[in-house]
């Protein structure tokens, strides 16, 4: 064996898919509070904390900035988005009241019935973190089954920042929010366009209600 292939048969391969595995472990403190809205993150101290290089840290940091969750500042480095205020609230309702109902109501049309049985209500949940990925998944389930991967994709940045909202005042999962995406899903089973319709209005609808008051 020349001395080449001997040490590259030595040299530790990085695992594919590090850089995702670090992401969802960033998002999930994120998410949690662990890391809370805006605050430093040093790249030294996740390197030392998940046994990493800072390669995959600065990998999983770009995904997450794109994903609005962190930002990158002169001189600072990375530090989480702050928490929304009022008027972003607004806006990001106000972006889902003009977009879910009418996936829900293609959802209803063309879901195929193997993506409608894994629609779950978050019913269940063992905690507001598992009610946060359920739900997360719900929503986009029901924007790619109407067809449209750009708004699933979008509504699932969305949905992250509405969570970590949730999480900065109240930890128990919303009992109202598990019914009303009980009657999403009978509607889109039914394969009633209309009532899918409706009752994803109403879900947003109340949803942003039990969050808009936390705001001044």
């Amino acid at each position: 064996m020349s001395a080449v292939n001997e040490v590259a048969d030595r040299q530790i391969v990085r695992p594919s898919g590090l850089a995702e595995e670090v992401y969802r472990r960033i998002r999930a403190d994120i998410m949690s509070l662990k890391l809370p809205p805006d605050t430093r993150v040093s790249v030294d101290s996740l390197a030392r904390e998940l046994g990493v290089s800072q390669t995959p840290i600065r990998e999983a940091l770009s995904m997450l900035e794109a994903n609005g969750l962190v930002s990158k500042k002169h001189f600072t480095g990375y530090a989480t988005a702050p928490r929304m205020d009022r008027a972003q609230l607004d806006e990001l309702f106000e972006f889902r009241l003009l977009v879910e109902p009418h996936a829900a109501r293609k959802a209803a049309e063309a879901m195929a019935e193997s993506d409608i049985g894994s629609l779950a209500s978050g019913e269940g949940a063992p905690s507001h973190d598992g009610f946060a990925d359920m739900d997360t998944e719900f929503h986009k389930l029901i924007a790619q089954g109407g067809g449209n991967h750009l708004i699933a994709d979008s509504l699932a940045r969305l949905h992250i920042h509405v969570h970590i909202f949730r999480s900065c005042f109240r930890s128990e999962i919303a009992e109202e929010a598990v019914h009303e995406h009980d009657a999403v899903i009978k509607a889109i089973r039914a394969r009633d366009g209309a009532a899918a319709e409706s009752a994803m209005r109403r879900h947003i609808e109340r949803s942003y209600g039990r969050l808009r008051d936390f705001i001044e």
